[in-house]
């Protein structure tokens, strides 16, 4: 796999920085060809910026479909030659024309330990839910919502007292962890797939 990523974005980024930190310090053999963000004013457009990534926006209200968006995207993709996709806070579903184009080849991270928790505000599910623990999760994106193989997770913990907001930020400190680190295991090629078990 090629050591091109692009990171599709749609708020602060935060993301998008432990990926660009990574890169800097050394950890991550990589290179962030695009940042595309479906929003104009995405804070993380600047943290792009300010690394002197190539940024695009492209807002799906432009386009006929969701298919035809997606496929905007991944010209945009395709141009900059990248191997790997990765979803930093992307707040849109990946239609199957984008994904067949990319097959094994997208991360998403997700607030969750998947399968528990999908969809929006995993974090406050899972408080408000009372469970223990809660955490991240790296998969690889199919057409079924936070359902691909599981590359990574992360644990944390939920006390007594802690707020929805606690949790939360708990859970962002892993997730800049663990992303970095699953992106070089997807890129240093030393895996397979069966079923749905990501192996390494």
């Amino acid at each position: 796999m090629n050591r091109r990523l692009g990171v599709l974005i749609s708020g602060r980024g935060s993301n998008l920085q432990s990926i660009i930190n990574a890169i800097d310090n050394g950890q991550l053999e990589a290179e962030i060809a695009v940042v595309v963000s479906d929003k104009k004013d995405a804070p993380g457009l600047a943290r792009a910026r300010q690394a002197g990534i190539k940024t695009v926006v492209l807002l799906h209200q432009d386009y006929s479909s969701r298919e035809t968006f997606d496929l905007a995207v991944v010209d945009e993709l395709r141009e900059r030659d990248v191997g790997l996709v990765c979803l930093a806070g992307f707040m849109r579903l990946l239609s199957p024309a984008f994904i067949m184009v990319f097959p094994n080849a997208i991360l998403n991270i997700h607030p969750s330990l998947l399968p528990a928790f999908v969809g929006l505000d995993a974090q406050e599910q899972a408080w408000r839910y009372g469970v223990k623990v809660a955490g991240a999760t790296v998969h690889i994106v199919t057409a079924e919502l936070d359902n691909g193989p599981i590359v990574c997770q992360a644990v944390v913990p939920i006390n007594e007292g802690d707020s929805a907001e606690t949790v939360a930020s708990r859970i962002l400190t892993e997730e800049h962890r663990i992303y970095p680190e699953a992106i070089k295991t997807m890129l240093d090629g030393q895996w397979r797939i069966e079923g749905r078990r990501f192996i390494f």
